[in-house]
């Protein structure tokens, strides 16, 4: 029989809050053991073939990384948008040589060998190697495995189209201008003086309506034609100023047991942090401390927790062992699940709200947030209805109450999307909870999803009077889902603001495949709201435990006694979500020392030597529909110790070191890169988990040390 990691059982009392106090109304019990072993999932090390295997796949999940927008590596994305080969033809060019017909003949060779590899699609249905892309407002899908082909084709594309001649009735092009062509790449060599890189040639759009003007004479100096023409706000040269923002905090430092014993935090299950770290690594960008939120960070992954027992709305576990970067420590892991709600009759009510001003234009930001909303859509029925809210300097209603059965009608309106002018969020917030409100469905999902890189501009823009903007919106009983994209102008805090108090969560999109896992993989995680207003107490017993510190959760830290106040703010949990929280705790036999308090009246207690409890876990929450809480307790004991981690405990525990290492933690201690890389590549579910195996390449390119963490008003480069 295979060793279990944890075999106790924990007792849950569930009670009902009322204004007058709490009546206990049963006691059940839940089986807290790890459904998975060390040995089921522990890899062979002296199996080259396994190791190798491992290797292979975390190799691979680095190379699949789609999420590059990088100077000197296209991606299929930022082609099909700055580029007009889906639609370009032979009889644009003015051939009126022998030597230029030729030269146009094999350009048109080429150009549909690159289209062979996309087929025009009405609707977006997802097939096993394949993903999507948008050009000209159409949508196409091509196999996965061809990417670096078509980047091999289109760089011929690039080199040939520097003997093109000119095309015909197109003011803004000229092939002379060094290799770019449009009046974007014209700039681009004026400014540089050198040749730009053939994925960053840029034509003027349709999809794009200038905030900044280019001046004749600048035009005329890079050798461009140009009468009055508008060109994105977005162009950027290598060296653009960086005006991302993240809310500031300070790490969690250890308390005492005896003189603070409750530990009091929303339970967020957020993971924006995450996919933005993923992001500048793969791309190389400086790293803002700030942006890095360890509970994010060890959120995103999937997690081997316990269902609930029936009619419980959350499954619990604890798990202790020693710390791995501090040997004076102990780590607890306490893992919840959510129920899986049943959503079968269960009709949704979305408002797709989306930003399309003009610093929307880059391939990821509205492009990414169209392929994202496409995902969200195929899980949508007949009985579900979509409206589709924009703003820019104003809001426009793009469609509204379309049930779901007419998918093709809501893509073209997704696909018909344009990012131009300025950024007025409070207009368009108003609006998409407006729509809400007037489909609003009883006992259904009614949710408004905003997608956005949070840069607002015009109307109410800042975060204070955002939070009081969203917090009386949410009185609708609307629930919000906010999604991130793009850098340089991001605006984090803003957007984590509106989620905190919004009936939210929030994730941040990088990647097409990152847009795949929140929208349609999580997709019941995202939508379907199983509690509200979810808060966790951890009580330290001091006769067992000296002093804690919580591993993340900073910014949603609450005073002991909002825990018992239904009117305080908590957080949402999502239909089968699993929440992960960790401890660094000191046991009182432990060398390390806790500062204290000494109390003249008594206060603060030596805790219960007579019981074998060292904490207890509780979590209070409310019905989505609900306005009383509910209460959890779970005690944990020392029988929960295991000198050898379990597996999903390893992993939280590295995602949390690499945290620390990146936030140059006091409480750091050993943590290295390379051991944490050596311990979790051991773990065979890497070769079947993509997000693991990435995670352990994002590793590797770390220890080349080539990023650099940076507080959030250095202003750094990127």
């Amino acid at each position: 029989m295979k060793k279990r990691i944890i075999s106790s059982l924990l007792c849950l009392t569930v009670l009902s809050l009322s204004a007058c106090g709490t009546v206990a109304t049963g006691t059940e019990t839940v089986n807290k053991i790890l459904p998975e072993t060390v040995e089921e999932h522990l890899a062979d090390e002296t199996d080259p073939d396994v190791m190798e295997a491992i290797g292979e796949s975390i190799e691979n999940a680095g190379k699949s990384y789609d999420g590059i927008v990088s100077y000197d590596r296209p991606s299929v994305d930022s082609i099909l948008l700055r580029d007009d080969i889906m639609s370009v033809s032979g009889k644009d060019f003015d051939a009126d040589t022998r030597e230029r017909k030729a030269a146009v003949e094999e350009y048109m060779d080429l150009v549909k060998k690159f289209r062979g590899f996309f087929k025009q699609i009405s609707v977006y249905e997802p097939r096993e190697g394949y993903t999507i892309a948008i050009s000209d407002k159409k949508l196409f899908e091509y196999k996965i495995a061809d990417t670096d082909e078509i980047l091999a084709v289109y760089n011929e594309i690039a080199l040939i189209r520097e003997d093109l001649p000119v095309e015909r009735d197109d003011r803004f092009t000229s092939s002379g201008i060094s290799g770019s062509r449009g009046i974007l790449g014209g700039i681009s060599n004026f400014i540089s003086g050198k040749k730009a890189a053939p994925m960053y040639e840029a034509a003027t759009s349709d999809a794009c309506v200038a905030e900044a003007e280019c001046t004749e004479e600048m035009a005329a100096t890079a050798g461009a034609e140009v009468e009055d023409a508008a060109v994105p706000d977005t162009f950027y040269g290598e060296d653009a100023w960086n005006t991302e923002e993240y809310k500031s905090f300070d790490e969690n430092r250890f308390m005492s047991a005896q003189a603070s014993p409750f530990s009091t935090f929303g339970m967020d299950v957020d993971t924006a942090s995450f996919s933005n770290f993923r992001k500048k690594v793969f791309n190389g960008r400086d790293i803002p401390k700030d942006s890095i939120r360890t509970e994010e960070m060890m959120n995103y992954f999937d997690y081997d927790y316990a269902e609930p027992k029936d009619g419980m709305k959350f499954g619990v576990m604890a798990e202790i062992s020693d710390t791995p970067w501090n040997p004076d420590t102990r780590l607890l892991r306490i893992g919840v699940k959510s129920e899986e709600a049943d959503v079968s009759n269960v009709s949704s009510n979305v408002v797709f709200l989306i930003d399309t001003s003009g610093s929307m234009f880059d391939p990821d930001k509205l492009p990414l947030v169209q392929k994202s909303f496409l995902m969200l859509l195929h899980n949508l029925d007949g009985n579900d209805k979509v409206s589709i809210v924009t703003y820019a300097g104003d809001d426009e209603v793009i469609c509204e109450g379309i049930p779901c059965n007419k998918k093709e009608k809501i893509t073209e309106k997704i696909l018909s999307l344009e990012a131009w002018g300025g950024t007025n969020g409070e207009a368009g917030i108003t609006t998409a909870y407006e729509l809400a409100r007037k489909y609003y469905k009883d006992n259904g999902n009614n949710r408004v999803i905003l997608a956005t890189d949070g840069d607002l501009n015009l109307g109410v823009t800042s975060e204070s009077d955002l939070v009081e903007l969203i917090k009386d919106e949410k009185e609708s009983g609307v629930f919000l889902s906010v999604l991130g994209v793009g850098e340089g102008n991001y605006k984090d805090s803003k957007m984590k603001a509106l989620a905190d108090n919004g009936n939210g969560n929030f994730a941040y999109i990088d990647s097409t495949a990152s847009a795949d896992k929140a929208l349609r993989k999580d997709f019941n995680s995202l939508m379907y709201t199983v509690a509200k207003d979810a808060k966790m107490q951890v009580e330290f017993n001091p006769a067992g435990i000296k002093g804690y510190r919580q591993i993340g959760y900073e910014l949603r830290q609450l005073n002991a006694e909002d825990f018992a106040d239904d009117t305080k703010d908590g957080a949402e949990i999502g239909s089968g979500q699993c929440v992960t929280v960790l401890y660094e705790i000191v046991p009182t036999d432990s060398d390390m020392e806790v500062p204290g308090v000494t109390s003249r009246y008594g206060n603060g207690g030596a805790g219960d030597s007579t019981t074998d409890e060292l904490l207890t876990v509780s979590i209070r929450y409310k019905e989505p529909d609900g306005e009383k809480s509910q209460l959890i307790e779970v005690p944990v004991t020392n029988a929960e110790y295991n000198e050898k981690m379990s597996l999903d405990m390893s992993w939280a525990a590295g995602v949390a070191e690499v945290s620390q290492i990146l936030r140059d933690s006091e409480y750091k201690g050993t943590s290295d890169y390379e051991a944490v890389y050596d311990r979790l590549s051991k773990d065979s579910r890497i070769m079947q988990d993509e997000d693991r195996a990435q995670f352990l390449y994002m590793i590797r390119l770390l220890e080349k040390g080539n990023y650099a963490v940076c507080e959030e008003d250095d202003g750094y480069y990127w």
